[in-house]
């Protein structure tokens, strides 16, 4: 009678293992999409509001590449900056972010 007792519960802990590998696995998914994919998200709809709700004297930077510039004319999907004087430059919108410095300071 022991070891039928024995069996039943060394054949019981696989299944309450798998269930709380599962359990696991759906914490660990909550727990990356609450701090690494919901802010992204979040980043990303603000960004695109931003390059939306440009208008003309907003100050910018453009990319990645470092060059500020202030709006001089905004179309549907590009924007003319004005990085120096008379020299400017036709971009499009998505790569425009907002400048901070000013912020900064």
């Amino acid at each position: 009678m022991k070891s039928l007792f024995f069996l039943l519960q060394a054949q019981a802990q696989p299944q309450g293992s798998s269930w709380s590998m599962w359990i696991m696995l759906l914490l660990v998914f909550v727990v990356m999409w609450l701090f690494m994919i919901r802010p992204q998200r979040k980043q990303q709809k603000e960004l695109e509001a931003f390059q939306n709700s440009l208008q003309k004297g907003d100050k910018v930077i453009i990319g990645n590449s470092g060059i500020f510039g202030e709006i001089v004319e905004v179309t549907d999907k590009t924007a003319l900056v004005r990085v120096d004087g008379d020299t400017k430059l036709r971009v499009a919108k998505q790569v425009l972010v907002k400048d901070t410095t000013d912020l900064q300071r």
